[in-house]
């Protein structure tokens, strides 16, 4: 038999978590972000949860292809925008919107032939200092874009980078939510400026003609711990597990796994997991990580290796060889409960965040979809 390891992608949790976007954001249309991947949950696999959404916002030109081929025929947006000029010959093939965040874009749609001009939106800097155009420069920009034969539409869009708490003891948007409207006050063109947190936490103030829900698409929360999943009913759209094969007995001072970063204190009674941190679980988990035994939650001793980790039985004398264990997402159902971890509280535990585990699911792990989620 294969190893007993596998991801679950949870189309429904996907499709339930897109209306959450649409219930907070009801007048505004919903990109539905699938960079990287589809966050690491397969384009592909996602694609059946996500029809629901207005537009797809992503990165790649090969994932826009991707796109494509699955007979999606509305709008894709490059959050990024092109990289070099004959970037833009696909752009007009594949009809696909792309945002402008430097001169050098600009410039190359200059130069650009084409019968049907581009769908662009316009990059403000407001303060993430990532991309755009300062407030300075913007409507210089706009100007030049309005003026190309090239240039059919000009949206405006801008990315917050503290929508998910406070900066600096004050309101995390109210600076750059401000610049905004500065720079675009009397300019024509469509509005996306909320991403995930400021879906979940600034509806009322963000949500304009579009919103760009990422995260929270895939049951992730920007703000935890603040809040949970639960708070914002999300549900989880990945879930990862595998099963228990082996079983140890641990005397005082026996010790687990490599550099005996666990010690045993009274005696105890563990389970070897097949997953490891070649399987995408994070390396960095120590001592403590929850984790779901058939559906209890227990925790992980000493490092994770490569291929295995270990888990505490002690408390779970029903559990053994053959368990089922829920390393993040829907767990078994107990006494008529569905039980469920958090891929956040894991990322918590392993100094991450769950973005990152999401994306880092290794691809030897097999993957397919369930309708459960």
């Amino acid at each position: 038999m294969p190893r007993p390891i596998e991801a679950l992608i949870h189309t429904d949790a996907l499709a339930h978590n897109l209306a959450r976007a649409r219930a907070l954001a009801p007048n505004a249309r919903l990109w539905a972000v699938v960079k990287a991947n589809a966050y690491g949950h397969g384009i592909e696999r996602a694609f059946e949860g996500l029809r629901a959404a207005d537009g797809f916002a992503l990165l790649d030109l090969a994932e826009a292809e991707r796109l494509r081929a699955l007979d999606w025929r509305g709008p894709i947006l490059l959050l990024e925008g092109v990289f070099e000029p004959r970037d833009l010959e696909l752009c007009s093939r594949l009809k696909l919107w792309h945002a402008v965040h430097c001169e050098q874009q600009i410039d190359w749609l200059a130069m650009h032939k084409t019968h049907e001009p581009h769908r662009v939106f316009l990059k403000l800097n407001s303060g993430m200092n990532r991309l755009g155009f300062t407030p300075a420069a913007f409507r210089a920009a706009y100007a030049r874009l309005d003026a190309l034969p090239q240039v059919d539409e000009i949206g405006l869009m801008t990315h917050f980078s503290d929508a998910d708490a406070l900066r600096l003891g004050q309101d995390g948007i109210a600076h750059q939510l401000a610049a905004f409207e500065a720079a675009t006050d009397g300019l024509a063109g469509e509005r996306t400026i909320a991403n995930s947190a400021a879906t979940l936490r600034h509806a009322t103030r963000t949500a304009n003609d579009w919103v760009r829900a990422g995260i929270m698409t895939y049951g992730g929360v920007p703000d935890f711990p603040e809040h949970d999943a639960t708070h914002w009913d999300l549900r989880p759209a990945m879930t990862l597990r595998s099963k228990i094969i082996g079983v140890q007995q641990l005397q005082p001072g026996d010790t687990v796994g490599y550099g005996s970063a666990f010690t045993a204190e009274q005696p105890m009674r563990i389970g070897i997991v097949a997953c490891g941190y070649a399987d995408g679980y994070p390396r960095h988990a120590g001592t403590g990580t929850p984790v779901l035994v058939d559906g209890h939650r227990t925790r992980t001793l000493g490092r994770v290796s490569m291929d295995m980790l270990a888990v505490d039985l002690t408390a779970l004398p029903a559990s053994g060889w053959g368990s089922e264990v829920t390393l993040w997402g829907e767990g078994p159902t107990v006494d008529g409960k569905p039980s469920r971890l958090p891929i956040d509280e894991v990322a918590q535990a392993a100094g991450t965040i769950g973005y990152e585990l999401m994306c880092a699911v290794a691809p030897r792990v097999p993957v397919r979809t369930a309708g459960h989620g």
